[in-house]
């Protein structure tokens, strides 16, 4: 007798991956929970393959980074909905701005505290000038170059009015990019009334109240995601593991210092572009 048929048929229940992506983008160092594309890439690899989810939800917090590890993280999320048709949603705590922003467009849809800053589509350089300083104090600065560009802006030596213009070059194809990606993921939800692309910055209430097109509303990640998928949905979280100095937290000489002056480093980077929102 197949026991088999005599059971109940039952119900599975819809199951949401939780990635957490929080941090500036880009810093990847020893100790450091920063993102960028190998630190981030096997967790979300995982959350869409081996969880097998109904869907995918990225819960952001980042004021930006590298454009590149942006983009790089992004299109694996993007490679990866694709290939298992699996949807994803973006919500947004603190802020998603410049880099944190274009990894919320790698969802579907994107959802933010009313209170949440959303946008900052630009891309900034930034730097100090030592050359006055080091002539104060009779320091004598000494390049020996093979290429003419290779001391491409020289913190040491004052500003060359072609390096400035050559900067800005770069800078402006990289904003190109970026508002590539906006467009091609939020499409004809964009207002065409006014420009979006300038670096500006809205709140969460503002964006949607503004009629914008950045966000799609606003709504914390359980409540939606019981709304989209019924209130026995299973949430699963995915978070980045830590190292095993930390998990045990053994005194490994170098390898602790390493990590300690990392971390340092990280949170000093990440409060500067936290900053810039009044974070």
């Amino acid at each position: 007798m197949d026991f088999k048929a005599l059971l109940p048929l039952r119900r599975k229940e819809p199951r949401v991956a939780l990635i957490r992506l929080q941090g500036a983008i880009g810093i990847s160092r020893p100790g450091s929970a920063g993102l960028s594309d190998a630190s981030v890439g096997p967790l979300i690899e995982r959350a869409f393959r081996k969880a097998r989810p109904t869907a995918v939800a990225l819960i952001i917090n980042s004021p930006g980074g590298s454009p590149v590890q942006s983009a790089l993280i992004a299109s694996r999320i993007r490679r990866l909905a694709d290939e298992t048709g699996v949807p994803v949603h973006a919500f947004v705590e603190d802020v998603a701005a410049s880099g944190g922003y274009w990894l919320a467009c790698a969802a579907d849809d994107i959802w933010t505290d009313p209170t949440s800053v959303v946008g900052s589509i630009g891309v900034i350089s930034s730097g100090f000038g030592f050359d006055q300083f080091i002539g104060k104090h009779g320091v004598e600065r000494r390049v020996h170059t093979a290429g003419g560009s290779k001391s491409f802006m020289d913190p040491f030596r004052p500003e060359k009015p072609e390096d400035i213009d050559r900067l800005k070059a770069l800078l402006e194809d990289m904003h190109e990019s970026f508002k590539d990606h906006v467009r091609a993921r939020r499409g004809t939800r964009l207002t065409t009334e006014r420009d979006l692309f300038t670096g500006d910055v809205w709140t969460g209430r503002q964006a949607l109240a503004e009629g914008t097109g950045l966000i799609d509303g606003l709504s914390h990640a359980v409540p939606k995601l019981k709304e989209l998928y019924g209130e026995k949905v299973r949430l699963i979280p995915f978070t980045q593991k830590k190292s095993i100095f930390k998990r045990f937290g053994a005194s490994f000489g170098s390898q602790i210092a390493q990590e300690a002056v990392g971390a340092a480093l990280l949170e000093a980077e990440e409060r500067a572009l936290r900053a810039r929102y009044g974070l």
